[in-house]
Order: C-alpha cells, then structure tokens, then sequence
C-alpha cells in the first residue's frame, strides 16, 4: 500500500513540473507588462499596434520592436559602383519587412544597411529587417523610451524613392522632430534594425 502512494505521490509530481515546464513561454527577457520601452523578443518595444494598423488585432498585443543600440554608425544604402533599382519603394507601417527582403534579393551580397539588418542575429531572433519610413517615424516617436539613438544623425529607411530610384528616404532625428528627405544611396547614415512581434 505505501508503495502505492508513493507511486502515485512521484508520478503526480512529475506530472506537475512536467506541465510548467512545456506550458511556460522561454523568453528569458520579457519585462511585462507589454508596454514602449520593455525589453521583449530580442529588443524594446518601440510601438504597439492600434486599431486602423495593417495585423491590428483587438484579441492579441503586436508591434514592432528595435534592436536595443544601432547596428551602424554609417553604412551605404547601395554598395554597388551603379545604383540597382530594387522596387522596395513602400513607406507605410508594416512595409519594411518586404521591402528588406527585395532590397536583398535585388542587391545580394555586399555589405549594405539591409543586408546587414537582414542578417543580423540578436536575442535569439533572426527575422530582424531595415525599417520603412513610417517604421523609421514609430521609432523616433519611442526614441526617448527605447534609447540609444544618436541625436542630429541620419537613419536609412527601407524605402526607394519611387520618381528617382537612385534615391532613398532617411530620417534625420532631430531634438524636437524627425525630418525625412530623399539621399542618395551612396551616403553613409546609422542604421538601428526593427522587427514584428
């Protein structure tokens, strides 16, 4: 009869533990609750979605988060003697995941701003892209939240120009404002990756 017990009392426990360790998510960085700023799936929250986004959904919490510190002080755009047009010339939210995966299938290797976000491997997370213009403004808007940024610097964004393709948008962060205009790809501005949560 103890033998019994014990049997039973042994298997209820490893039942138990077994039950928290395969329904308890591993993410050994999550800082709830989910708000601008917390550390979360490799980054910091840079924005969370609201109503209107494109994969808002009012049931589950998604956005977008930065790599905690820029992936470069300044790197080209496009690293080839001639500009490539690539066709990524999206700049709503949600755009620059796609726009990063043509830049890259476009321009190949070479050591350029989404090619260097596209492989970067940070937090144990690999899906890492260059933000589109829209992206790039939600991380200025969280810029004080999410730190790291370099003030009165240029940041490339994902997005072509659409008149003049060997043109892309950057965003310059400003004290008080974010201010876009169109560079040539041959610039060299920071870079700080993003990616979808």
């Amino acid at each position: 009869m103890a033998i019994r017990k014990l049997k039973i009392t042994l298997l209820s426990i490893i039942l138990f533990y077994g039950f928290l360790l395969f329904s308890c998510k591993k993410d050994p960085i999550v800082n709830y609750p989910i708000k601008i700023g917390a550390k979360y799936q490799g980054g910091l929250i840079a924005y969370i979605l609201q109503p209107g986004d494109p994969g808002y959904d009012p049931n589950e919490v998604h956005g977008l988060i930065a790599a905690p510190q820029d992936q470069s002080p300044g790197i080209k755009w496009d690293d080839h003697a001639t500009f490539i047009k690539t066709s990524a010339t999206e700049n709503t939210y949600g755009s620059g995941k796609s726009n990063t995966e043509i830049i890259v299938q476009i321009l190949g290797t070479g050591n350029y701003a989404a090619k260097l976000c596209a492989d970067l491997k940070l937090g144990g997370y690999n899906d890492w892209y260059l933000p589109s213009k829209d992206e790039l403004e939600k991380l200025y808007a969280a810029r004080n939240s999410i730190g790291g940024f370099s003030l009165d610097m240029m940041y490339w964004s994902s997005s072509e120009a659409t008149i003049n393709t060997d043109w892309v948008w950057r965003g310059y962060f400003g004290e008080n404002a974010i201010a876009f205009g169109e560079y040539t790809k041959d610039n060299q501005f920071r870079v700080r990756a993003v990616r979808d949560f």
